[in-house]
């Protein structure tokens, strides 16, 4: 049987479940010690000796709240509170019935087990029903007719030429990028944490997934002109608001929520994007992070979204994901090997 991931991964299934890919386990210090948001009296934001607002520390995107807010829930845009128990609780099941999947189906491969899994995950301190704030059904706006035709040919090229060589399999099994990496930064199913460290000069946010660190400097100029995976960075202060522009992505991440391969040829639809991030520490223990991608080679219009990301002690461990990969070699050579098997048979 072919390893190969499914033809249309929506951005939905990404943020709850990937395809395993053969790493070794990371740690889940994010899970155990992000506890729900509490009420407390208002104190002091931290600011560094120029005034400014200090987003340094160790912080967690991790929420059971879906990218896109499920049709059911139609134009609710927050819930309730024995919604967001009931949408905690519902999460934490799914979780641990992943583990019983396994046991009932052993030789199934394709998924982590509850081990490496979020346990505790919460629903976003502000209630909403979906991370995505723009546009107001909270949903992601639809494909322009340009960028659907590309979709389905990078699509059907990915089904014809699964796994011809690397370029033929995702950046997420190369341990490339991850949807946690950003910009704009979202969370998945596990070690949605990031550690930032902040000085006069420079911002820097090391993601856990990946390892990949975004260094971006705080007077305006940006840090390369080099196409980046993650694209170049340049910020400015609103206020108390850091504000982040990220342009010039190397136009090979793939689709939005759909990781895609090279081998189909020229470039991806996110070598046009523009992401705009805003970090807005509203308490000691809140990080406030907002988004807006305008990206005209796949979507009608920009999306928005926020989310409120909680402090956690740390530290955030390296996550060996190109150390421990030994999927791609073994995927490659799987299917060399079917490929002398049916070229014998078809002698």
């Amino acid at each position: 049987m072919k390893y190969r991931l499914p033809a249309l991964i929506s951005i939905g299934a990404l943020l709850v479940t990937i395809p395993v890919l053969a790493q070794t386990p990371a740690s889940k210090q994010g899970a155990a010690k992000v506890a729900p948001l509490k009420k407390s009296a208002a104190s002091a934001v931290p600011r560094l000796a120029d005034g400014k607002p200090d987003m340094s520390g160790f912080w967690s995107n991790n929420t059971a709240t879906p990218f896109e807010r499920p049709t059911g829930l139609a134009a609710k845009e927050f819930l309730s509170e024995e919604e967001a128990t009931k949408l905690e609780t519902d999460s934490r099941d799914r979780t641990r019935a992943s583990d019983v999947q396994k046991i009932e189906h052993p030789r199934e491969v394709g998924d982590y087990n509850a081990v490496f899994k979020e346990d505790a995950r919460w629903a976003l301190p502000n209630k909403r029903s979906s991370i995505i704030t723009e546009p107001k059904d909270g949903r992601l706006p639809p494909m322009t007719p340009e960028a659907q035709k590309k979709f389905a040919a990078d699509q059907e090229y990915h089904r014809l030429h699964p796994h011809d060589g690397p370029e033929d399999m995702t950046t997420i099994e190369r341990c490339i990028t991850w949807i946690t990496s950003g910009p704009p930064l979202l969370p998945s199913f596990y070690n949605n944490n990031y550690h930032i460290v902040q000085t006069r000069d420079h911002l820097s946010i090391v993601a856990e997934m990946i390892h990949d660190t975004r260094i971006i400097p705080l007077d305006g100029r940006t840090q390369d002109v080099v196409p980046q995976w993650t694209g170049n960075s340049k910020a400015r202060w609103e206020g108390d608001t850091l504000v982040v522009e990220t342009t010039n992505f190397n136009g090979r991440r793939g689709w939005f929520g759909v990781p895609m391969v090279e081998g189909g040829g020229g470039k991806r639809p996110d070598a046009k994007m523009k992401v705009t991030e805003r970090f807005t520490r509203t308490s000691p223990d809140i990080l406030l992070y907002q988004f807006t991608v305008d990206d005209p080679g796949i979507y009608t219009k920009p999306w928005s979204g926020e989310i409120p990301m909680r402090s956690f002690p740390g530290p955030v461990y390296e996550y060996g994901c190109h150390e421990g990969n030994y999927g791609m070699p073994l995927i490659l050579s799987g299917s060399r090997a079917e490929e002398q098997a049916a070229a014998k048979k078809a002698k």
